[in-house]
């Protein structure tokens, strides 16, 4: 059985703690949310794509949440409050 999603799930090239509201540009496999977390942008290729992923945006995403892009890794991302870990793609 092959398992092509292993290594988000154990972050196998890392992760990048994000703690404050300094935009983030990196090569983001997933985003594991640590606590209540405010998303000013979640970005693919460049653009905001944050709406895709979050049904009301200006809502804190609760901890525990791991967004995965749809078929695509992110290009960085920005809160308004909270933190998060990124998993580095």
């Amino acid at each position: 059985m092959s398992l092509p999603n292993i290594d988000k799930l154990v972050a196998s090239k890392g992760v990048y703690i994000c703690n404050d509201t300094t935009a983030v540009t990196k090569v983001i496999a997933g985003i594991l949310v640590l606590e209540d977390t405010v998303f000013s942008a979640i970005k693919v290729a460049g653009s905001d794509v944050k709406a895709s992923y979050i049904s009301t945006p200006a809502t804190a995403v609760k901890a525990g949440a791991f967004i995965t892009g749809l078929g695509v890794l992110f290009s960085g991302v920005t809160l308004t409050s909270g933190s998060v870990a990124l998993v580095i793609g």
